[in-house]
């Protein structure tokens, strides 16, 4: 290969590698995925989770750091909480009756009698606690 040949090939390795490095300007503007100029999503309400399994809450607690609001559906009785940090919600369940099971999501958890949490356990797509919430909610074999 001439010494052309090895220039020509290194300028467009060069070329390739600028091109598909995010932008290097201090702006931080460049042709970056647009994910990472999206904002995350904002946590679901007491009143959002509520909707998604056709219920209206009667709001039991309005906080800053809870909200808490009970729900009657065809499915049975249940209260929805949410929470402004995990910290807050694992404070909460720490407290919260270990002999009822919890559905669990992000900032937010279901608490009610099991049959009512398998039958919501699909519309929120939380994870189900049968006990304590630091526990695994899938029994292991052991």
């Amino acid at each position: 290969m001439t010494t052309y040949s090895r220039l020509t090939a290194f300028a467009l390795l060069v070329g390739l590698v600028a091109a598909c490095a995010p932008g290097g300007d201090e702006s931080g503007g460049g042709y970056v995925a647009a994910a990472n100029n999206q904002a995350p999503a904002a946590p679901l309400t007491v009143e959002d989770l509520s909707a998604q399994v056709g219920c209206e809450p009667r709001m039991q607690v309005d906080a800053s750091d809870l909200r808490t609001g009970y729900c009657k559906t065809d499915a049975g009785e249940f209260f929805v909480n949410t929470f402004t940090s995990e910290e807050g919600k694992n404070a909460w369940m720490d407290q919260a009756p270990e002999y009822k099971p919890h559905l669990v999501g992000p900032l937010w958890t279901v608490l009610g009698d099991l049959k009512v949490l398998k039958t919501l356990q699909g519309p929120l797509k939380g994870d189900l606690h049968l006990t304590d919430h630091r526990v695994s909610p899938t029994p292991t074999a052991g």
